[in-house]
This record gives C-alpha cells, structure tokens and sequence, in this order.
C-alpha cells in the first residue's frame, strides 16, 4: 500500500514545519546542557538522570509497542517536532489549556532574571498539531522526545483525548507537574509578561519565543486568546522601556 503523504488533510501546513533533521533538538548535547547548568550554580542534581528517563519512557511503550504513536504539540514542537512522523492533523485538547507557568532561569531566562515557558494545566481547553509516529520509528523517536521533553521532570507524560478533523485519537502530551517546584500556576499575566519582557537565557530570549509562540500559532491557523494578549503586553512593557 502506498504511504499516505504526511500532510493529506492540512496541506497547507506543508513547509511550515522543520524537518526533524534540521531541529537542534534532535541530537541535544547533554553535556553541554550540564556545563551551563553548572555555570548557572544549578544543584548537580536539577536533571533527570538518563537511566530514570528511559526506564520512564519503556514504561509508557509497555503493551503499546505494536501500534503508531500520536503526540500531542502546543509549544515548539509544533513548528519544531524534532522527531519524524508519517501524519499531521490540527487537534484540540479539553480539559487542558497552555499556561506559562513554568519558572524558567537557564533556558530562556537566568538567576537574576526568571522568564517563564508554557505548559499545558488543567482547565480549559488547547488547540495544537497531532504527530504520528508509526509504530516501527517508536524507539528512536520517543527516546528524542523524551531526551527533549522530559529533560528535568518538570512535565509528567499523559494519555490525552483529542478531537481531530478526522476523528478522535489517543496521544501522549507532557503536561505541567504541580508537584515540581518550577511549576507555578496562578501568576497573573501582568506579571507573566513582565518576566518574559526581559528574560534571557542559555535558548535565547524568552520575549523570542513568546513572539515565535505568537506568530506561529498566527502560521498554523490557530486561535489562542490568551497567547495573544500575554504577546500584547510583554510587546508593550518592552516599548515602555525603549
């Protein structure tokens, strides 16, 4: 039979997604990652150890290795997958919503001034991309997506229902871990803006990624009010401050 071309329900979405090769993600230096950590004076343990990590990722493949896998993107891996994948379809989440609610000082912000990135919480509803992975792919590319995703345990990996143009699907998504520290709900988006107005970090700045967020949800088609009122106000705070 012949393989379905990835992009058939949403062509126009094709050449708006970064090919897992090009992604920076995809081979992910860890030791670099650690030599910033320990610059950044973070505690040696602030990382998920490998070993934890992939005994976490087998677990979730139990009983579920002869069948593709669809993952959920609401953040970068919607434009920035890192892994490669046979279908793409635009998927709303209920039940979940994004939130920058996690404390950020060494990726996109520092010690002397924290930015915040997004996860999914509780509440709501979220509008993002589905991935599939087919089935024979699973090995590598979930140990990419874990490697990225489940860096620190800042996330906890979910089975998530999800409502596509072509029926519902079962996916995995890293949703945020109230019982971390980093994870902080309830800011109120002044503040959000605030930080990510001005923060910096190891991954650029935060502003940047609030404006790629923007702008690539603008790209894909996909509404999201609160995205776009946190971007007004961090574009206005930075404006203020010349």
């Amino acid at each position: 039979m012949t393989q379905k071309d990835a992009y058939h329900l949403h062509p126009e979405l094709r050449g708006k997604i970064r090919p897992a090769a090009e992604s920076f993600f995809r081979d992910l230096d860890l030791a670099a990652i650690d030599a910033h950590g320990a610059r950044a004076g973070f505690p040696a343990d602030w990382r998920t150890p490998c070993a934890e990590r992939e005994a976490d990722r087998r677990k979730w493949l139990d009983g579920r290795r002869d069948r593709d896998l669809w993952i959920f993107a609401y953040g970068s891996l919607m434009w920035d997958p890192s892994v490669a994948f046979d279908e793409i379809r635009h998927a709303r989440c209920a039940g979940h919503q994004r939130s920058f609610c996690l404390w950020d000082d060494g990726g996109r912000g520092s010690r002397e001034a924290p930015g915040l990135m997004p996860a999914i919480d509780l509440g709501g509803s979220c509008e993002g991309l589905a991935f599939r992975i087919p089935r024979e792919k699973l090995e590598h590319e979930t140990f990419v997506l874990f490697r990225r995703e489940m860096l620190a345990p800042v996330y906890r990996p979910l089975w998530l229902t999800l409502d596509t143009v072509a029926g519902p699907v079962e996916a995995l998504g890293f949703v945020a871990n109230r019982e971390h520290e980093s994870i902080k709900p309830g800011i109120p988006l002044r503040d959000q803006a605030r930080m990510i107005a001005q923060a910096q970090g190891l991954f650029g700045s935060n502003f940047d990624y609030l404006s790629d967020l923007h702008d690539h949800l603008e790209v894909l088609g996909i509404k999201d009010p609160y995205v776009s009122g946190l971007f007004a106000a961090a574009q206005a705070l930075r404006s203020e401050a010349g």
